[in-house]
């Protein structure tokens, strides 16, 4: 048992923590084993399984339990043994968006010498 206040504190936080990510990883399991059973089992509902894994995936990866790289592989190889189980249910979901790369937004100056600078290049 740690006898310094602050790793005390730290331990408690840890506990919790790890309950609730055991919470999300556990759905994006269960939802991952559902969807590999019904790509197996070739069910109608095949598709909106897969998608639950897909989404809770990246809830997984958006809280930071699991790493965002092992969510992409887990949806990867979903999605290849979607496309490798039938032809037409293989299609690319429409709910899965692709990252879009957004321009970073440009600085203020924040000094009065970077304002000016900037002014005269603008002349």
């Amino acid at each position: 048992m740690a006898n310094i206040k602050s790793q005390i504190k730290r331990n408690r936080q840890n506990e919790k923590r790890r309950l609730r990510n055991r919470n999300f990883r556990g759905a994006a399991r269960t939802a991952v084993s559902q969807a590999r059973t019904a790509i197996q089992n070739n069910t109608p509902e095949t598709k909106e399984a897969v998608l639950r894994a897909i989404s809770a995936l990246d809830q997984a990866a958006e809280r930071g339990v699991l790493h965002p790289n092992n969510a992409a592989r887990r949806k990867s190889r979903l999605m290849k043994r979607l496309a490798s189980a039938g032809g037409a249910a293989a299609e690319k979901p429409a709910k899965v968006e692709e990252e879009s790369v957004e321009e970073p937004k440009a600085k203020k100056a924040s000094t009065k010498k970077a304002a000016a600078k900037k002014a005269s290049t603008k002349e």
